[in-house]
Protein backbone atom coordinates (compact mmCIF):
# COMPACT_ATOMS: atom_id res chain seq x y z
CA UNK A 1 0.00 0.00 0.00
CA UNK A 2 2.88 2.31 0.80
CA UNK A 3 4.57 1.47 -2.46
CA UNK A 4 1.50 2.68 -4.35
CA UNK A 5 1.56 5.99 -2.47
CA UNK A 6 5.28 6.41 -2.98
CA UNK A 7 5.15 6.08 -6.78
CA UNK A 8 2.89 9.15 -7.35
CA UNK A 9 4.99 11.16 -4.93
CA UNK A 10 8.22 10.36 -6.78
CA UNK A 11 6.55 11.12 -10.09
CA UNK A 12 5.44 14.55 -8.85
CA UNK A 13 8.94 15.32 -7.61
CA UNK A 14 10.47 14.31 -10.94
CA UNK A 15 8.03 16.52 -12.86
CA UNK A 16 8.66 19.47 -10.54
CA UNK A 17 12.41 19.11 -11.00
CA UNK A 18 12.06 18.97 -14.77
CA UNK A 19 9.87 22.07 -14.80
CA UNK A 20 12.50 24.22 -13.10
CA UNK A 21 14.91 25.95 -15.46
CA UNK A 22 18.41 24.57 -15.47
CA UNK A 23 21.15 26.79 -14.15
CA UNK A 24 23.34 27.99 -16.97
CA UNK A 25 27.04 27.95 -16.46
CA UNK A 26 29.01 30.76 -17.94
CA UNK A 27 31.59 30.11 -20.62
CA UNK A 28 34.12 32.43 -18.99
CA UNK A 29 36.21 31.63 -16.00
CA UNK A 30 36.80 34.09 -13.19
CA UNK A 31 40.43 35.01 -12.80
CA UNK A 32 41.39 36.39 -9.42
CA UNK A 33 43.31 39.54 -10.22
CA UNK A 34 43.89 40.66 -6.67
CA UNK A 35 47.42 40.63 -5.42
CA UNK A 36 48.59 40.59 -1.84
CA UNK A 37 48.75 44.04 -0.30
CA UNK A 38 51.81 43.26 1.78
CA UNK A 39 54.70 41.14 0.54
CA UNK A 40 57.22 41.15 3.39
CA UNK A 41 60.95 41.04 2.92
CA UNK A 42 62.89 38.41 4.92
CA UNK A 43 63.71 40.84 7.79
CA UNK A 44 60.07 41.93 7.88
CA UNK A 45 59.05 38.28 7.93
CA UNK A 46 61.30 37.82 10.98
CA UNK A 47 59.52 40.75 12.67
CA UNK A 48 56.14 39.17 11.93
CA UNK A 49 57.33 35.80 13.26
CA UNK A 50 58.38 37.54 16.47
CA UNK A 51 54.99 39.21 16.62
CA UNK A 52 53.33 35.82 16.21
CA UNK A 53 55.37 34.44 19.11
CA UNK A 54 54.47 37.43 21.27
CA UNK A 55 50.84 36.89 20.31
CA UNK A 56 51.01 33.42 21.86
CA UNK A 57 52.00 35.03 25.14
CA UNK A 58 49.12 37.49 24.89
CA UNK A 59 46.74 34.58 24.29
CA UNK A 60 47.99 32.91 27.48
CA UNK A 61 47.40 36.11 29.42
CA UNK A 62 43.87 36.38 28.05
CA UNK A 63 43.20 32.79 29.08
CA UNK A 64 44.37 33.52 32.64
CA UNK A 65 42.26 36.69 32.75
CA UNK A 66 39.19 34.74 31.62
CA UNK A 67 39.77 32.16 34.35
CA UNK A 68 39.93 34.89 36.99
CA UNK A 69 36.81 36.55 35.59
CA UNK A 70 34.85 33.28 35.73
CA UNK A 71 36.04 32.62 39.27
CA UNK A 72 35.16 36.17 40.37
CA UNK A 73 31.69 35.72 38.88
CA UNK A 74 31.09 32.61 40.96
CA UNK A 75 31.79 34.52 44.22
CA UNK A 76 33.85 31.60 45.47
CA UNK A 77 37.05 32.85 47.10
CA UNK A 78 38.73 29.46 46.83
CA UNK A 79 38.19 29.32 43.07
CA UNK A 80 39.35 32.91 42.77
CA UNK A 81 42.52 32.13 44.72
CA UNK A 82 43.20 29.10 42.50
CA UNK A 83 42.55 31.17 39.37
CA UNK A 84 44.99 33.78 40.69
CA UNK A 85 47.67 31.10 41.10
CA UNK A 86 47.04 29.89 37.54
CA UNK A 87 47.20 33.47 36.27
CA UNK A 88 50.56 33.90 37.99
CA UNK A 89 51.88 30.77 36.29
CA UNK A 90 50.49 31.85 32.92
CA UNK A 91 52.10 35.27 33.36
CA UNK A 92 55.48 33.59 33.77
CA UNK A 93 54.96 31.45 30.67
CA UNK A 94 53.63 34.41 28.69
CA UNK A 95 56.66 36.50 29.63
CA UNK A 96 58.86 33.87 27.97
CA UNK A 97 56.88 34.10 24.74
CA UNK A 98 56.79 37.90 24.88
CA UNK A 99 60.54 38.29 25.41
CA UNK A 100 61.44 35.70 22.77
CA UNK A 101 59.09 37.30 20.27
CA UNK A 102 60.24 40.81 21.11
CA UNK A 103 63.86 39.87 20.38
CA UNK A 104 62.93 39.40 16.71
CA UNK A 105 60.93 42.60 16.41
CA UNK A 106 63.34 45.15 14.90
CA UNK A 107 61.22 48.08 13.73
CA UNK A 108 63.99 49.47 11.49
CA UNK A 109 63.20 46.89 8.80
CA UNK A 110 60.09 48.85 7.79
CA UNK A 111 59.82 52.03 5.76
CA UNK A 112 59.39 55.39 7.47
CA UNK A 113 55.61 55.33 7.19
CA UNK A 114 55.28 51.97 8.95
CA UNK A 115 58.29 52.18 11.23
CA UNK A 116 56.49 54.31 13.85
CA UNK A 117 53.65 51.81 14.17
CA UNK A 118 56.16 48.94 14.38
CA UNK A 119 58.09 50.76 17.13
CA UNK A 120 54.90 51.48 19.06
CA UNK A 121 53.92 47.83 18.84
CA UNK A 122 57.33 46.69 20.06
CA UNK A 123 57.07 49.19 22.93
CA UNK A 124 53.66 47.75 23.89
CA UNK A 125 55.11 44.23 23.88
CA UNK A 126 57.86 45.50 26.20
CA UNK A 127 55.38 47.10 28.59
CA UNK A 128 53.24 43.96 28.57
CA UNK A 129 56.31 41.87 29.34
CA UNK A 130 57.16 44.18 32.24
CA UNK A 131 53.57 43.89 33.50
CA UNK A 132 53.84 40.11 33.56
CA UNK A 133 56.73 40.31 36.04
CA UNK A 134 54.52 41.97 38.63
CA UNK A 135 51.60 39.75 37.65
CA UNK A 136 53.58 36.62 38.36
CA UNK A 137 54.18 37.67 41.95
CA UNK A 138 50.94 39.52 42.74
CA UNK A 139 48.29 37.42 40.99
CA UNK A 140 47.84 34.95 43.85
CA UNK A 141 47.49 37.74 46.44
CA UNK A 142 45.09 40.00 44.55
CA UNK A 143 43.90 38.44 41.27
CA UNK A 144 41.24 41.08 40.55
CA UNK A 145 43.63 44.05 40.74
CA UNK A 146 46.30 42.16 38.81
CA UNK A 147 43.81 41.28 36.10
CA UNK A 148 42.65 44.88 35.76
CA UNK A 149 46.27 46.06 35.46
CA UNK A 150 46.96 43.44 32.77
CA UNK A 151 43.83 44.43 30.85
CA UNK A 152 45.16 47.99 30.56
CA UNK A 153 48.39 46.69 29.00
CA UNK A 154 46.55 44.24 26.71
CA UNK A 155 44.20 46.94 25.40
CA UNK A 156 47.15 49.21 24.63
CA UNK A 157 48.91 46.31 22.87
CA UNK A 158 45.82 45.53 20.79
CA UNK A 159 45.39 49.16 19.82
CA UNK A 160 49.02 49.30 18.67
CA UNK A 161 48.55 45.99 16.84
CA UNK A 162 45.49 47.32 15.03
CA UNK A 163 47.41 50.45 13.96
CA UNK A 164 50.34 48.34 12.74
CA UNK A 165 48.09 45.98 10.77
CA UNK A 166 46.34 48.97 9.20
CA UNK A 167 49.67 50.53 8.22
CA UNK A 168 50.92 47.40 6.47
CA UNK A 169 47.56 46.82 4.77
CA UNK A 170 46.28 43.77 6.63
CA UNK A 171 42.72 43.48 7.94
CA UNK A 172 42.23 43.92 11.67
CA UNK A 173 40.86 41.23 13.90
CA UNK A 174 38.42 41.58 16.74
CA UNK A 175 39.94 42.88 19.95
CA UNK A 176 39.16 42.44 23.60
CA UNK A 177 35.75 44.03 24.19
CA UNK A 178 35.81 46.87 26.67
CA UNK A 179 34.65 45.21 29.85
CA UNK A 180 34.09 46.54 33.30
CA UNK A 181 36.83 45.92 35.83
CA UNK A 182 36.73 42.54 37.50
CA UNK A 183 35.17 42.95 40.94
CA UNK A 184 37.13 42.17 44.07
CA UNK A 185 36.01 39.11 46.02
CA UNK A 186 33.55 39.67 48.86
CA UNK A 187 35.17 40.19 52.23
CA UNK A 188 34.41 37.68 54.94
CA UNK A 189 32.80 39.23 58.05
Amino acid sequence: MRAFALVPLLTCLALAAAAQPAIQQSDTTHVDTTRPLFAPTPPQERYLDGLKTAGRGVAQLKDGINQVARAAGSHDTTKLHQAGHRLGGLCGAARGFLTNGRASMNANVFTDSTRKAARDLALRVDSLSTGTKTCEHAAARDPSKTTNDLLIHIRAYEEALANFRTDIGLPNRATVPPTAPIPAPPKKP
